[in-house]
């Protein structure tokens, strides 16, 4: 419910600074920087909001990022927004030591930046932004893992497709701290080929079959594993937690081979930081706080509700 209310009260800063009466052209430019392949499906629903919240507001917000996922690409594309005089720069802290020479130096431009996604609110504020939008990634594992706890769970898998992203360990830790048990070789590196993401699933819970539990950390990893447990006939005997959403992983959990997807609600990560700059660069204005949009379990219980919108809204 918190989260909930500072997402609304970001969304009417804008609207009550609108109302004041206070003339300001409209037209800013931004960027929104991800850390994101093009591979990677998930970034759909952020680039939807972009758009949207683009069209409400009068602005120009241009999604970019690395191609391959390069984080050095990424730290690239930050620095040529800052050349460019951008009016705010909205940025995934995929790793803090690669992109902290980039952002404090857009922050000592004058810059406004507004960290989104990745990354914690204690290194958004080291870095200088305005505030965070994101989920708690450590948090959101930590539930997750509670969750598979009070199933009886004592062991897992956790499947990372982007394990050059420091955050993304945080979630497979928070797994492993929910359940009781120390991370190692539990978490498997296992890139974003589809085939390959299979091939390295069936291996590991072939040479550890009594595997209690699997966490995929987006549909990157959760596709193919869906298909991995299905070919060896597991679907619906392991327990199976994913972060994020598609249209494959809501037809998994309405059959019963996923128990819970962890939705972050990417489409507010899209849209609040947008709102946020455009309230600070035409009155001055921002929330006082960071702004979280997750974690909510979407589950067999909930997911008629929202499997229509999964890729475009959720």
């Amino acid at each position: 419910m918190k989260s909930m209310l500072r997402s609304v009260a970001a969304a009417a800063v804008l609207t009550m600074a609108a109302l004041s009466g206070a003339a300001h052209a409209e037209g800013e430019q931004f960027v929104w920087i991800s850390h994101g392949p093009d591979s990677d499906s998930w970034f759909n629903v952020i680039k939807n909001a972009i758009q949207i919240t683009n069209e409400q507001l009068g602005v120009t917000t241009e999604y970019r990022n690395p191609p391959t996922g390069d984080l050095a690409d990424m730290a690239r594309i930050v620095q040529q927004a800052s050349a460019a005089g951008v009016d705010g720069i909205i940025v995934t802290i995929a790793d803090f030591d690669v992109l902290k020479g980039p952002i404090e130096d857009a922050v000592a431009k004058g810059i406004p930046v507004v960290t989104v996604n990745s990354g914690t609110v204690e290194q958004s504020k080291e870095l200088g932004a305005l505030l965070h939008v994101g989920q708690p990634e450590y948090e959101a594992g930590l539930g997750a893992g509670e969750r598979a706890k009070a199933e009886g769970i004592t062991s897992f898998l956790c499947v990372n497709h982007f394990i050059s992203n420091p955050v993304s360990v945080e979630r497979c830790r928070g797994f492993a701290d929910g359940i009781g048990v120390e991370l190692g070789n539990q978490m498997i590196d296992s890139g974003i080929d589809p085939s390959e993401v299979q091939n390295k699933v069936m291996a590991y819970l072939t040479a550890n079959p009594d595997t209690g539990a699997i966490l995929t950390l987006g549909p990157n990893s959760a596709e193919p594993t869906i298909r991995a447990v299905k070919e060896l006939g597991l679907d619906g005997e392991i327990y199976f937690g994913t972060f994020d959403l598609s249209a494959e992983i809501s037809a998994a959990i309405k059959d019963g081979t996923i128990d819970f997807a962890i939705d972050q609600q990417p489409f507010l990560q899209g849209s609040i930081p947008i709102e946020v700059l455009t309230a600070y660069v035409r009155y001055g204005v921002a929330p006082a706080n960071s702004i979280f949009t997750g974690p909510g379990f979407v589950t067999s219980e909930n997911i008629e509700m929202v499997e229509s919108l999964a890729g475009q809204f959720r």
